[in-house]
């Protein structure tokens, strides 16, 4: 009888720590989360600028800028990857105006 209280109260304390433990791992999760969707905007709307400075005529063809250009395609590509795994915390209507002002800059040209 005592063998059963005494397992009893080390399981709900074990319990109590553990739903302790996910709370604290799921508020982790949700910032980083958050913080990756705001990195993949603002590295999307740097790469949309650098995009723009090459297309103007006193850059056009520039090597550096196109390189530049092609790294930022690269770096993007992974913190996609990464944003795929996390993407619970997206902010969705910033992407889209994103998006549209890139369809905007691409059409202009």
């Amino acid at each position: 009888m005592i063998i059963a209280i005494i397992v009893g109260i080390v399981s709900g304390l074990l319990n109590i720590f553990l739903v302790w433990y996910i709370v604290r791992l799921l508020r982790k999760f949700l910032f980083v989360s958050e913080n990756l969707a705001d990195l993949f905007l603002t590295f999307k709307s740097f790469e949309m600028f650098t995009t723009s400075l090459y297309n103007m005529e006193m850059f056009y063809g520039e090597p550096v800028i196109q390189d530049l250009i092609l790294k930022t395609k690269v770096v993007r590509a992974e913190i996609e990857g990464f944003r795929d795994i996390f993407e619970y915390t997206l902010d969705l209507e910033l992407e889209e105006e994103i998006d549209g002002l890139a369809t905007e800059a691409q059409e202009t040209e």
